[in-house]
């Protein structure tokens, strides 16, 4: 591994997860934990509870929905899938690859602190790399060298085949498993039931990466816009109000159906943009996933 690999690894050790541990107070350690396939038991149903482990039969009996609970493993087997399409790629310090591979690599480090195998997916259309799942830093710091080769740009002028990403996950995670996928989910469309055949086997966790410039189209004056998918480019002026209008009700339809997407598809859903400070989004991701597995 090279100096550089270690040298981010121990930047965020230092910035971000031991300002983690303050906040969290090491809890964050055991968010994620191995579904056991054992029964234990069945309670009633509260509107965060995963609807595919309510208990029918028993639902039937109580007239009133039920869930079965399991045992839970003492570990698990995590894959970070991860786009590294072109609308990832960013030109400054702080675009949404960087983000995507500084959390990519918090979430390595959380996860093999309590001997959890992590193995990863660096996808984009024509290059594809997969790392197998093994536990200990030395995976963490892999992973952090293999985040760090660049990508060829040899997929200019196409879009990002979402579903070919998320088949590839179900195909490589054979073993029920936690996958989260890091990804802006720019691409063609038609990828949701690559996502629903996904989570029916796995728990899966979706962290959308976001430029606020995707959300809210700044005010420079007369602007080159660009297609970070196909390098299209057209020159707007961003301070037209009806232009502003048109963008903010697409952004709004977007995200609406994305989020309609996640909920269908039974995926918990966190977004983070590039202008967010590492351990609030770390904070708020695990705070979500406690109060939706309660």
């Amino acid at each position: 591994m090279t100096a550089a690999s270690d040298r981010l690894l121990r930047r965020l050790e230092w910035q971000v997860l031991r300002r983690l541990d303050g906040r969290l107070q090491g809890g964050h350690r055991t968010v994620w934990r191995g579904a056991g396939l054992d029964f234990s038991d069945v309670r009633a149903y509260t509107p965060e509870d995963d609807v595919r482990h309510i208990d029918w039969n028993v639902t039937a009996r109580m007239d009133e929905p039920f869930v079965r609970q399991y045992t839970e493993d003492r570990d698990l087997t995590a894959w970070l899938v991860l786009d590294r399409s072109a609308s990832m790629r960013g030109t400054g310090r702080h675009g949404k690859d960087t983000t995507l591979n500084e959390l990519a690599v918090c979430l390595a480090r959380l996860l093999t602190y309590r001997g959890n195998r992590v193995g990863a997916i660096l996808f984009d259309n024509r290059h594809q790399r997969v790392i197998a799942p093994r536990t200990g830093r030395d995976q963490v710091l892999r992973l952090t060298h293999e985040l760090n080769v660049p990508t060829p740009h040899t997929d200019a002028g196409t879009t990002t085949d979402l579903s070919a990403m998320l088949r590839l996950a179900a195909a490589t995670a054979r073993r029920r498993s936690l996958v989260l996928v890091l990804s802006d989910f720019i691409g063609d469309p038609g990828w949701e039931r690559s996502l629903a055949l996904l989570s029916h086997r796995h728990e899966v966790v979706a962290v959308r990466i976001v430029d606020p410039a995707e959300l809210e189209l700044p005010d420079l004056g007369m602007i080159v816009v660009e297609d970070a998918e196909t390098g299209e480019q057209l020159l707007v002026d961003s301070g037209d109000p009806l232009l502003r209008r048109r963008l903010q009700a697409e952004v709004q339809a977007r995200e609406s159906g994305l989020t309609d997407t996640m909920n269908r598809a039974g995926v918990a859903a966190h977004r983070v943009t590039t202008d967010t400070d590492l351990v609030d989004a770390l904070v708020g991701m695990v705070r979500r996933t406690r109060r939706r597995s309660r």
